[in-house]
Order: C-alpha cells, then structure tokens, then sequence
C-alpha cells in the first residue's frame, strides 16, 4: 500500500513538473487566478471547514477558527495578489566600472522553482495549508500538499476541495499515516516546506537531503516571555493568557515560560490569573476554549505536570468556575502555571505545544538573557516593558526566529514581516517579500557588451601590461 501510494504521488510530481516546463512562462495572470480560486475556496466552505476542525479537536471555537485558519488566510492572499507585480520585478545590479559605460548589463530574475511540497501540521490545519500555498502560486509554482493525519476530516475535505478547483498538475492533496508523510518528504521535489516539531523537521531534512532538496523549515522551541520591572504587569498578563489559551497553547508561538523579576512574581502570576478569568469564566462547557488534539497529547501534558509537581514545582491551577476536570473525557486542561521550576523538570526541557505556564525569576535582566542565549535559538521572543534601553538589550543581546514587544504572537499576523525560525527554530521564512523568493530561483543574468571585453582588459593570453595594469586596478 505505501509503494503505492508513493508510485502515485511520483505519478502526480512528474506531471506537475512536465506542465511546469510546457507552460514556461507562465503569465501573471493565471498566477493570480490560481491564488483567487485558493481564496474562493476559503471564503465559500469556511463553515464546514470550521465544523471538521472542531470535530478533529473534539472542540475547537469556530469563531478562533475564522479568524486564525480562514479569514487570516484569505487577507495574506489578498495582500499577495496586491504585491505580487512587485515582488517578480528584476532587480538591476551593478556592474564594475568600466563595464556599465562600456553596455555591460546585470540583474536578477525571480523565477519559479517549479513543483513544490508543503508537510501541514494540525495545529491550523488550513492556514499552515494554505499559507504558504499563496506564497508557492504567487512565485509561479505547483504544489503538493500532505496536512496531518491528527486532524483527518480537515485533510480529507481539503482534499476534496483542492481536487475541484485545482487540476491534479497544479494542486494536489494526498492524505494518510505518517507513513505517507515520509514518502512524501523523499520525494524529489525543487523545494519542500515544512511545519511541525523540531524531531520530525531533522527527518524531513535527511530525507530531502538525499535528493538535495532545499527545504523551508517552520519548527517550535521554547519561546520565552521576559517581563522587564517596567512591564505593567496586568496588562501583560492578560496579553499572555490570550496568546497561551487561544487554541489551548497548541501553537508553536506560544508563549512557552515567562521570566520575571524576583520581586514581581506574584503579581505577574496574578496577571495572568486574572487575565484567564476574565476571558474564561469556565472552560468545560465553554466553546471559545479547544480541546487538546488527542489523548496521547492531553496524557503527555498530565505528566509534565506530575513530573514538575514531584520535582518541587508548585503548581497553579487557573480555574475560574471551580470545575472537576477529572470527570470529563473531553480533554480539556486548565491553564496550569509552574512556580520554582528546575532545569531538570520536562517543562523545561521540551516544547510545551499545552496549557502549562513555568515561570522563572531573575534578580536581574542579564541573567535572562544568559538564559535565552545558554539553550536553543527560540521561534518567538516577547518582551514587555516600557524601559527602551532594556528592551534593545534583550533584542541586541539574544537570537530568535521573530520578536513581539508588549504582547505575544502577534508577529506572525503581520504579512509585510518574514515568518520563520534560526537554529533548531527552523531556517528559511516566508510571509513578506520573503516568502516569494524564498519559492523562487534567484537567477543572475550578465549580458556583454559588443567590445571585446576580455581583450581590452589583459584578460587574454599573452599576458602582459594591460593585464598588470587591471590587476592593479582590481586591487584599489
């Protein structure tokens, strides 16, 4: 069955490249058009897809999934219609003197790769779908697409919405276990994108390597939040319980453990507790609220809590309606803050991707920063306060894949900033004039002027004076 399966998506690769070659140049227009039916298919089953999001996650707001999987999606592809023109533009370079006098032109040329493979994940099952697409259409390519297997509906619809609107040579979904997935990733694509945990991102990588496929790797890590002593810590906290409770903390941006001042502790905590109360005034029967995607993800979680509690971590439930969420097979998980955490407790360890909140003191901001600069390069940096020159030093200071400054998340919802990670974060972005070359081949193109060029200079043997004197001149 996954000799199959793979002989059908190399069927499928194969004719995606030879349309790719017999169409050449494609004009902008059908570039648009394929982008326009990519928004036209958002816009007119956003509903069902809302409702098998749900279904996949057990429960999951319809209204978070328009903002974040259908209505974010469809603004980034008007914004990419709107710049497009713009992006495919060559840029004229310079050439040495006394090359230009003499006709000598140089520019780069932004064209398509050809056929390009996006791995989804289940987080936001059509945005990190569909996102990128916008990106891979407006450079001129086709896809291929595998979303994740845990949100199964979501695939399966996409696929079928995918498969009307699209022919199999421009788009084509394949769904299926991971086993698809790693046929999938082998394939030879002229790039590969990527989306989901840093283990499975080093696989992904291996197995384009073997066909030296560059890939666009969007990965997680441990994104910190650092409270200055000049945050306001209410407004802060309530900004950090909306980022890690939207979508459960199920988001590779999540704010993953703050770092606060010794002394402010409990008032950065209080923040965040009543930030989530204000919010959540119960959260069993409480649509706005998701679910955990699984069993096995909701059980992993549990014993991070477990591990930290029988470490020495104190432990915060943040239950505004005094709820027993032990009754309930819903999967669903208060917000659970961490004090006096250690290096040596899970929570500290691994990416979160849940509700569960460490929190980290300092006496003062250097040691944060030691902190963020002794572990893995983070997605996201957030850092609240009012106190300028603390702010550059924590930026100046630290590497991470992006930074919001007084709130979280927010800097991936800007489409005009690159989307990406640095080190175990991921490498690549797209999002902003980025994105577009990140799917396009950069192509340089020298043109020679008529005089002999080589000649006039010394270039050619016999060397002798003229080619002392260009020597010298290249040497200034």
């Amino acid at each position: 069955m996954a000799n199959d399966r793979k002989s059908e998506m190399e069927d499928v690769l194969r004719r995606q490249r030879s349309a790719h070659h017999q169409t050449r140049p494609e004009p902008m227009a059908l570039r648009k058009d394929r982008i326009e039916r990519a928004i036209a298919l958002l816009q007119d089953n956003a509903e069902d897809l809302c409702k098998v999001m749900s279904a996949d996650f057990g429960s999951r707001s319809p209204q978070q999934s328009m903002i974040t999987d259908i209505a974010g999606t469809v603004a980034f592809g008007r914004y990419c219609l709107k710049r497009m023109d713009g992006w495919a533009k060559s840029d004229k370079r310079h050439v040495q003197f006394p090359l230009g006098l003499l006709g000598a032109k140089a520019e780069v040329r932004y064209e398509p790769k050809g056929v390009v493979g996006i791995l989804s994940p289940w987080n936001f099952p059509v945005n990190l779908t569909f996102g990128p697409l916008m990106q891979v259409f407006a450079a001129g390519n086709r896809a291929m697409i595998k979303p994740s297997e845990f949100t199964e509906r979501t695939s399966m619809l996409m696929r079928e919405l995918v498969a009307k609107i699209f022919t199999p040579d421009e788009c084509a979904v394949f769904t299926g276990p991971p086993e698809v997935a790693a046929a999938f990733s082998s394939l030879p694509f002229d790039h590969l994108v990527f989306t989901g945990s840093t283990a499975t991102g080093r696989k992904v990588m291996e197995a384009a390597a073997a066909n030296l496929v560059p890939v666009t790797l969007e990965l997680g890590g441990k994104s910190p939040v650092i409270m200055g002593r000049s945050a306001d810590f209410a407004k802060a906290g309530e900004r950090v319980a909306l980022g890690k409770m939207l979508n459960a903390g199920q988001i590779c941006l999540a704010p993953d453990y703050l770092y606060v001042p010794e002394d402010k502790q409990d008032e950065a905590i209080h923040g965040v507790w009543q930030g989530t109360a204000t919010m959540y005034s119960s959260l069993l029967e409480n649509e706005d609220y998701a679910s955990l995607v699984t069993d096995r993800h909701f059980d992993r979680l549990q014993a991070m809590v477990a591990d930290a509690r029988d470490k020495g971590a104190e432990v915060i439930e943040v239950n505004p309606g005094d709820e027993d969420f032990s009754s309930t097979n819903s999967r669903k998980m208060p917000l659970t803050i961490l004090k006096n955490v250690t290096d040596d407790m899970q929570a500290m360890q691994e990416e979160i991707f849940g509700p569960v909140l460490p929190v980290k003191t300092y006496r003062e901001i250097d040691e944060a920063i030691d902190y963020v600069n002794a572990n893995d390069r983070p997605l996201g940096l957030y850092y609240f306060g009012s106190d300028r020159g603390e702010q550059e030093k924590v930026l100046n200071r630290t590497i991470s894949g992006g930074v919001t400054v007084n709130d979280v998340v927010f800097h991936v919802s800007m489409h005009d900033l690159p989307f990406g990670g640095v080190g175990p974060s991921g490498m690549g972005s797209y999002h902003g004039v980025e994105g577009f070359r990140e799917f396009s081949h950069a192509r340089s193109v020298y043109t020679q002027p008529k005089v002999d060029v080589a000649k006039l200079s010394g270039l050619k043997p016999p060397y002798g004076a003229k080619t002392a004197k260009t020597v010298k001149s290249m040497m200034k």
